[in-house]
């Protein structure tokens, strides 16, 4: 990568200067307020001495004085300054966070003989150093109970780095959920789990080296850790707002908030702290309403109206506000302001999104043409670093109405490959779309050039000017960026098109401790969505499974090349088998084949023999992570 910019993107980002208020220093304020220990030199290594976590490179370029480069947009470069900052943080007396040690924060909280700890990082390694550095400061104590407000990775994944999962088994440390926490857990990160971690390496700019001309950070932080994750699942589960429990002396009153930031989430408060958790229902930027990754379509309504209940509930009691990205807020008036516009961001998105479309506009056109009112847009945690109002608009649209316009013309488009042929025939061949594109690009007309030129890429993926010349504009237009996740979505484009897809190690979305942990409905729906219909064709096998240690018995059939299972034995099936469930996890993960199985006497089966196998033989081959995306 490492072109400059140019001047029509320095014109851009100088524009940014004159209609933000950078003299307003609060943030710095707040985020510095309460530190304990500044880690800027922090390298997170796993038990291989492999960095997983690296944050002295962010530090070396976005260290506390550092000036904005003219590649990267100056609104952008002043919130990841802020995201820079590491360290130990006190909130208020008994309540302190690790910041800066994964793309989350993990908060701790003084209970009567150690410590309860919220959401603990996203890897083994990140929340086992947080932890440490705790201890370094504070002392060491034993940690009595784990929280984790919702169901999105970076809040649960390094938790064996607190607790040990036999502890939690056991119900000696106590792991607390939200209502369906387990459920949205598995349907994200396991039953798509592939595809969405591809798409986060857009989205986070996971490939992308580290510096002003790459990535510098994604808006709700630095990035994903790269180091062990080992999801353990709850011992108990929060159903209800207003719920509440003592853990350890200390008092939780909760609030459910799903189907708005993650589909299981859950805020609290502490009345002996005064003190507020927003979880990430608020946060320092206007949040994705559909992350890049892909997920739900996230309701902008409900999201408004889970604020407004945390207002009523807990506004004029609370003195103090954390939440699990960023940094918090001080004092009740300063509490109750930043909720309320940050209640009427979402408010505004949902409301005016649903107004024009029935003004019979289209997502396109209600993107381009709306934008937040002064009293909203100027308020630095409203700006768009991780969710762009552009895009969130689109996902309300979808959310009311779904992908399609109703413009026949786009009901049964062409795939991008035979698009990109006929619209390059009809401009006069690639040749002619390129001379044009340039002149289109000294003119600082780069998302048309990208629009264009990209009709040349999948018409001619092996046209390097065409390339070059897209990954030119997209590199432009990440320069240009306030939105972090677009800037890193443009450059990786841009770097997959000059250097081809980096296969480096991938995430193991269905790691074994994963599978050991799913229950067995959950993990029988997995594999249903593994069936290849090609091997599945005119098949029938009917069986059931008895899992003694469990003491579950389950139908599992496969017909229609469908595969179906239900908590109770067919009185007909095919065959029989006894096991348990962690001989049909090591099935599930590939560690074991059906036949060493029955051969080491793991398996007993009973009628058809053979059945088990076939079954596992109607399920595809690993699909290859590394697909194809800014090419056909």
């Amino acid at each position: 990568m490492h072109k400059p910019a140019t001047k029509a993107t320095q014109k851009a980002n100088a524009a940014f200067l004159e209609k933000l208020p950078f003299d307003n220093v609060q943030d710095f304020e707040d985020a510095w307020r309460g530190l304990i220990a500044e880690t800027p030199d922090l390298a997170i290594k796993n038990d291989a001495g492999e960095i997983v976590w690296d944050m002295q490179s962010y530090y070396a370029f976005l260290h506390k004085d550092a000036e904005a480069p003219d590649t990267v947009n100056p609104s952008y470069w002043r919130h990841e300054r802020l995201n820079t900052i590491a360290g130990l943080f006190e909130v208020t007396d008994g309540i302190w966070q690790v910041r800066g040690y994964d793309l989350a924060n993990m908060t701790l909280i003084r209970s009567d003989s150690g410590y309860i700890v919220i959401d603990p990082l996203g890897s083994v390694e990140t929340a086992r150093a947080a932890l440490d550095l705790t201890f370094s400061h504070l002392g060491r104590k034993p940690v009595v109970a784990v929280l984790i407000t919702h169901s999105h990775w970076d809040h649960f994944g390094g938790v064996e780095g607190v607790v040990s999962a036999e502890d939690v088994a056991s119900g000696k440390i106590p792991l607390i959920v939200p209502d369906k926490f387990t459920e949205e857990v598995v349907s994200e990160n396991v039953f798509v789990g592939r595809g969405m971690s591809r798409r986060a390496c857009y989205q986070f700019g996971n490939q992308l080296p580290r510096g002003p001309r790459d990535q510098v950070g994604s808006g709700l932080g630095k990035g994903a850790s790269g180091g062990k994750n080992a999801p353990v699942f709850p011992s108990r589960v929060i159903m209800k707002t207003g719920e509440t429990l003592r853990v350890d002396g200390v008092d939780f009153i909760f609030q459910m908030t799903p189907d708005a930031e993650a589909p299981a989430e859950m805020c609290f408060y502490l009345p002996q702290f005064k003190a507020l958790c927003m979880a990430e229902l608020v946060t320092c930027h206007l949040h994705n309403v559909i992350p890049f990754r892909g997920a739900q379509a996230r309701s902008t309504k409900q999201w408004a109206r889970h604020i407004q209940e945390s207002l009523d509930l807990f506004g004029d009691r609370s003195e103090v506000l954390f939440i699990t990205h960023h940094w918090p807020r001080w004092g009740r008036e300063a509490i109750i302001r930043y909720l309320e516009k940050q209640r009427d961001l979402y408010k505004f998105i949902n409301d005016q999104t649903v107004r024009r479309i029935n003004h019979g506009q289209t997502m396109l056109e209600i993107a381009e043409e709306l934008d937040l009112p002064p009293a909203l847009g100027r308020e630095w945690y409203n700006r768009g670093y991780y969710g762009h109002l552009n895009h969130n608009i689109k996902a309300t649209y979808q959310k009311y109405l779904g992908w399609f316009d109703c413009n026949p013309a786009h009901l049964h488009a062409l795939p991008p490959e035979e698009a990109g042929r006929r619209y390059v025939e009809f401009m006069g061949g690639p040749a002619e779309v390129l001379r044009k594109a340039r002149v289109c690009f000294e003119q600082g007309e780069y998302r048309w050039v990208a629009q264009a030129v990209s009709h040349v890429v999948f018409a001619f993926p092996d046209n390097r000017e065409a390339r070059d010349l897209l990954a030119d504009a997209l590199e432009q237009m990440a320069y240009q960026a306030e939105c972090g996740t677009w800037r890193n979505c443009f450059l990786t484009g841009a770097m997959e098109l000059r250097e081809g897809v980096k296969k480096s190690a991938t995430m193991n979305t269905i790691s074994t401790s994963t599978v050991a942990n799913m229950p067995t409905e959950l993990l029988l729906d997995y594999l249903a969505v593994q069936v290849d219909p090609a091997k599945a064709e005119g098949a029938s096998i009917r069986i059931n499974l008895h899992f003694g240690d469990l003491k579950e018995n389950w139908r599992w059939t496969l017909e229609n090349s469908v595969m179906n299972c239900w908590n109770k034995s067919l009185p007909e099936a095919d065959a029989e088998y006894d096991l348990s469930r962690a001989t049909f996890n090591a099935l599930v993960c590939k560690e074991l084949t059906v036949e060493q199985a029955l051969a080491s006497g793991a398996i007993t089966e009973r009628g058809s023999r053979g059945a088990l196998s076939r079954m596992f033989g109607m399920l595809e081959e690993t699909p290859d992570f590394w697909f194809n995306i800014v090419t056909p």
